[in-house]
């Protein structure tokens, strides 16, 4: 593989995979010398064969589905929101000023501790999740956009004005582009926000209007004691957060960020 600046080195990669490798030795081999109870804690094999059964029957693929889309819900109105925070705010007084203090005070807040009082005005349904993952979201995201913006070289702003850029199209044209490692760091942060939630609420509230995501599946599962298929649904999850991390946030980066030689 080229080593060059912004890929990962073979030897990394190595490192990596030989690490996998040995933490699932150490799964496999631990229950035995413990003798430890499977219905506790299965074996990697027993773990993996029920994975692969889910994924055969597409139980899991459907679980993670619903997940997914209602994550891709949450998080798309909150990234809208963030911008539209964050383009307020580049503009006007009111705006930092309204960023400000709406960050400062809700940015600190657990968004899962907003989902009895999203049940007391959504109901037990879809608009509860999106409104928690909203909330999830948009705070850093519109904090990632706004130091993004005001970290813009003034002279690539006075050359959009030049060329006859004002308000909105001169975000649009010169701040987005220039604030793209900002904008790109505050959409990893939110993810990661996003569907921490999004799994812990459907773990602790349940199936969402009939339809539960990876969540509930590792709740059902637990209650009828299947302890691999617990296994399996969280191993469901690292493996999201894996693909999503490398597959499109890293990929991203070394596509736009360190080709055109910017710093987040």
């Amino acid at each position: 593989m080229n080593e060059r600046a912004g890929t990962v080195p073979r030897w990394a990669l190595t490192g990596k995979a030989l690490t996998i490798l040995l933490l699932l030795a150490a799964w496999e081999v631990l229950p035995r010398a413990l003798h430890a109870n499977p219905l506790l804690f299965p074996r990697a094999t027993t773990v993996f064969s029920v994975w692969l059964d889910g994924l055969r029957s597409g139980e899991l693929v459907i679980y993670a589905g619903r997940s997914l889309q209602v994550l891709l819900l949450g998080m798309g109105v909150g990234v809208a929101g963030a911008f539209v925070l964050a383009m307020i705010a580049l503009f006007t007084r009111f705006g930092r000023d309204l960023l400000e203090v709406m960050a400062s005070m809700f940015n600190p807040l657990p968004a899962i501790a907003l989902f009895p009082l999203a049940l007391l005005w959504f109901g037990l349904g879809i608009n509860s999740m999106i409104f928690v993952l909203v909330h999830a979201t948009i705070w850093p995201m519109a904090l990632s956009v706004r130091t993004g913006f005001v970290t813009v070289p003034p002279t690539l702003v006075l050359v959009g004005r030049n060329l006859g850029f004002r308000g909105w199209p001169l975000a649009a044209a010169i701040y987005v582009p220039a604030a793209l490692p900002s904008i790109l760091t505050g959409l990893r942060i939110a993810w990661a926000f996003a569907w921490r939630t999004l799994i812990a609420a459907e773990l602790v509230f349940g199936v969402i209007g009939g339809k539960g995501g990876l969540g509930w599946y590792i709740y059902q599962k637990r209650y009828y004691l299947e302890t691999p298929a617990v296994f399996a649904g969280l191993a469901t999850i690292v493996l999201i957060g894996l693909v999503v991390e490398h597959g499109i946030f890293r990929a991203a980066e070394e596509r736009t960020i360190k080709r055109w030689g910017m710093s987040a």
